[in-house]
């Protein structure tokens, strides 16, 4: 289940987000940290440890978000691994860092191994790839593979903010890493005390399945982890609600995908919500468009463009006026 639920469309300070790697130097002779001088690093993951030893020049993402990571720090993987539901290609918060480029893909609800070591690789990339002991066996032979960092047996999901430091520590950029966590964590703090009214109102981000039940999403799933950035509340783990069951989704907003407005009011169980009555849902469309897409990434690229996408809509959904039509996404 854990699995199959990542797989659908796919601030602590710095120092302490750190915490999953380290390395034998941290600064180079001139004091600059992440400089080539500071590797050998090593990373811890699900599988044990990985050692890079050098500065990595060909990086190959077979996660589902890590490409945007690299790229955020200007490395353009040599092949990545394509996404399951979406134009990935298209994304328009990282059309800037691509630059054109056109990364070839390595697999995507299966990975190709043998497309992998083809391209020579000299680190893998994998913190939210949801690879296996076997998987991870055979990367490893073929490179240094970095595995899952969070959302596995009993550890939790990790955040942005612990991929990215692993990321950049991986990649030697480091320092590029803090300044830009640092930046986006101001951009949620900035949003959050422009909207006061979102601090502690209880959210669900619910996706409706094919099946007609829809999964619930909580803390130990990255997606989620947006709304506590911005100051919601949501709940602890992530759940399937059945269609019998849909009260369980009338808190304060409702963010919800997978359909558009007008096919989910045709539900009468849904209309009946208050959460929806009163104009208090927001509804961001399938798992195809930008905004579902941009959470499932949930990367330093894409999360500054969902600020500036949700913002306006959560905005009307919390302003105790249900006059105020809540608008549909602008992508």
């Amino acid at each position: 289940m854990k699995k199959t639920v990542q797989l659908v469309a796919a601030g602590a300070s710095v120092l302490a987000l750190t915490a999953g790697c380290s390395s034998d130097a941290d600064t180079d002779a001139s004091g600059s940290p992440g400089s080539a001088a500071g590797f050998p690093v090593t990373i811890d993951h699900r599988f044990g440890e990985t050692v890079i030893d050098t500065e990595p020049t060909r990086v190959v993402t077979i996660g589902f978000n890590e490409q945007d990571f690299a790229l955020a720090l200007g490395v353009k993987p040599v092949a990545t691994r394509g996404n399951l539901s979406y134009d990935y290609r298209q994304r328009p918060w990282a059309q800037e860092a691509l630059g054109g480029t056109e990364i070839p893909e390595v697999g995507s609800t299966d990975l190709e191994l043998e497309q992998i070591a083809a391209q020579a690789p000299d680190l893998i990339l994998g913190p939210y790839s949801f690879i296996d002991q076997g998987q991870y066996d055979t990367l490893s032979g073929i490179a240094p593979t970095i595995a899952d960092i969070g959302g596995y047996e009993d550890v939790p999901a990790s955040t942005w903010q612990q991929e990215f430091a692993v990321v950049g520590e991986a990649l030697g950029k480091s320092q590029e890493t803090q300044d830009q966590t640092a930046e986006l964590e101001q951009k949620f703090a900035n949003t959050e005390a422009e909207n006061p009214q979102f601090t502690g109102k209880s959210l669900s981000l619910a996706f409706v399945m094919d099946d007609g039940s829809y999964l619930l999403l909580g803390k130990d799933d990255i997606r989620a982890l947006f709304f506590t950035d911005l100051g919601f509340e949501i709940p602890d783990a992530s759940e399937t609600i059945s269609p019998e069951n849909l009260d369980r989704l009338d808190t304060d907003v409702l963010v919800i995908a997978g359909q558009g407005r007008e096919q989910l009011q045709t539900n009468p169980l849904l209309a009946a919500l208050d959460v929806v009555q009163q104009d208090r849902t927001v509804y961001i469309g399938s798992f195809s468009t930008d905004l579902p897409s941009a959470l499932g990434y949930s990367s330093p690229l894409s999360l500054d463009y969902a600020i500036d996408g949700f913002t306006p809509m959560l905005a009307a959904a919390t302003d105790n006026d249900p006059a105020t039509v809540v608008p549909d996404p602008t992508s």
